[in-house]
């Protein structure tokens, strides 16, 4: 048995990708759109990832956009997607500055909690050793939920 993908469903795929990929830093590494089915599905891998999800079934995120109109409710119940990141603290700067919400800061150095636009909890985790703690993130509050 092999892992494949993770899907979520986006109500603006746009937005999504622009999430994802401008501000996460993941890669589309294949569209395929249905006129019949009405919908659009966009595979992303991370960048140390490319490579193989291009040439085999690599672990990607599935972004499924159904292109009528629909309501998504019950993100949380997902669970949560998680990346391993060179530098939590920089790239948490990076989201807040582009306006998206620290719900779980990375006081520890180690790990961080965001929601993409469609409230798909996003798990950050520093990448080896917890980098040491430091301000503003040491005294940030836990901001809605995760």
């Amino acid at each position: 048995m092999e892992f494949l993908h993770t899907m979520v469903r986006v109500k603006d795929l746009d937005a999504s990708l622009a999430f994802y990929c401008d501000l996460l830093g993941l890669n589309e590494v294949k569209r395929y759109d249905s006129e019949a089915g009405r919908f659009t599905l966009v595979y992303l891998a991370a960048p140390g990832q490319l490579e193989m999800a291009k040439q085999t079934f690599s672990p990607t995120i599935e972004l499924t956009y159904n292109w009528d109109t629909e309501e998504y409710t019950g993100g949380r119940n997902f669970g949560h997607l998680a990346f391993a990141v060179e530098n939590i603290y920089a790239l948490c700067q990076k989201l807040m500055d582009a306006g998206v919400t620290i719900n779980r800061p990375p006081r520890c150095g180690h790990m961080a909690f965001v929601k993409s636009p469609d409230g798909i909890s996003i798990e950050l985790l520093q990448k080896g050793d917890s980098l040491p703690p430091q301000q503003p993130w040491v005294d940030m509050e836990n901001t809605g939920s995760w």
